[in-house]
């Protein structure tokens, strides 16, 4: 007697259709969502407005948002250890605050260049104290990151008001803003120069150094570095106050280029720092990414911002779209996890 046994399932899917979906999702894997998304920025914005495209409006693009870039590179060491900072937009205004009116408080009796060193060196101090807080508290005291610096951002904003009552302050010398707020060299803005020597300077020491391998060790797998000898809480130290001493340099940047000490500047950097890192293909769970990565992410969200400034789009709308883009780098990032996961166990 003849039997009809069931015929073995087959994929349906093309052999070249396959291929080519394989491509892609390799390709994804190693650049991310981001160039996409930049290139449809790039043609919208460049359809609203015929002055997007342009050098002079992206160098002013660069340069109005140097801070934020190098607020998103703090963001990023914070992220490669598997933390959260938010509290980089409330240490962005006591810095802003202390430096101007350090700077302020010695220009009264001393030469600009004195105030100018002064003010510098205060606001660099207070962003490093800003993020030893958060590491003894994350490293010593293992409070949970998001927990700790929600509540760093409350203390440093409280006293930053404190400090000033609200108003902004004035009386810098004008040659801080001229030098660092407006200033060019080889025509291209200060503040740009410094947030790309900051960015070369990080990914030195993250690929050189070996405390920048231990950051990615920890963030990778605590459990696994402890075990190599690698000092947790020391990384996690070094982590948050590295991070604060360069939330002071972005905020000293931008409180010269709005020749002002304000309290109420930078509550939007939390949100726009990790969009920016995530974007880039950060990961969130800590030990994956690149310096180039959370620079072209923070590039994106000043494009994006310059973009709808130019199209005249209200804040509240911008607001909006800052939290869609990081809605959808959550989402990209998670894909991007799983599809690493079949492209190295060999389903892709």
């Amino acid at each position: 007697m003849t039997t009809i046994q069931d015929a073995p399932p087959t994929d349906s899917t093309p052999d070249g259709n396959r291929s080519a979906l394989s491509h892609a999702a390799r390709i994804f894997v190693r650049i991310g969502v981001l160039p996409l998304l930049m290139l449809v920025a790039i043609v919208v914005f460049t359809v609203m407005s015929d002055n997007f495209l342009t050098l002079d409006n992206l160098h002013s693009a660069l340069r109005q948002n140097s801070y934020i870039i190098i607020a998103t590179m703090a963001q990023f060491i914070v992220l490669l250890t598997g933390g959260f900072d938010l509290s980089v937009g409330a240490m962005t205004a006591l810095v802003s605050v202390t430096t101007a009116m350090s700077m302020s408080s010695v220009a009264e009796s001393n030469s600009p260049t004195s105030a100018v060193v002064v003010g510098i060196l205060t606001g660099i101090a207070v962003g490093l104290g800003a993020g030893l807080t958060n590491a003894l508290g994350v490293a010593l005291l293992k409070i949970n990151p998001f927990i700790m610096t929600l509540a760093t951002a409350s203390i440093f904003a409280g006293l930053a008001l404190k400090l000033t009552s609200g108003v902004p302050v004035y009386g810098m010398p004008v040659q801080f803003s001229d030098s660092f707020g407006f200033g060019d060299i080889f025509g291209i803005g200060v503040s740009v120069w410094i947030a790309a020597l900051v960015a070369v300077a990080l990914w030195a020491f993250l690929r050189y150094a070996r405390a920048g391998r231990h950051i990615y060790a920890v963030g990778s797998s605590p459990h696994a570095a402890r075990l190599s000898g690698v000092s947790e809480n020391k990384v996690l130290i070094l982590a948050y106050v590295a991070a604060g001493g360069l939330v002071a340099v972005g905020s000293i940047l931008l409180t010269a280029r709005i020749e002002t000490g304000e309290a109420n500047i930078g509550s939007a950097l939390p949100l726009q720092t990790i969009a920016a890192a995530v974007i880039g293909g950060v990961s969130l769970r800590g030990g994956s990414g690149r310096v180039l990565d959370a620079v072209l992410g923070a590039v994106f969200i000043g494009i994006i911002v310059n973009g709808m400034n130019l199209a005249h789009i209200t804040s509240y709308y911008q607001m909006m779209v800052t939290g869609a883009v990081l809605a959808i780098a959550v989402v990209a990032d998670r894909l991007r996890g799983r599809l690493a996961n079949a492209v190295y166990a060999g389903r892709i």
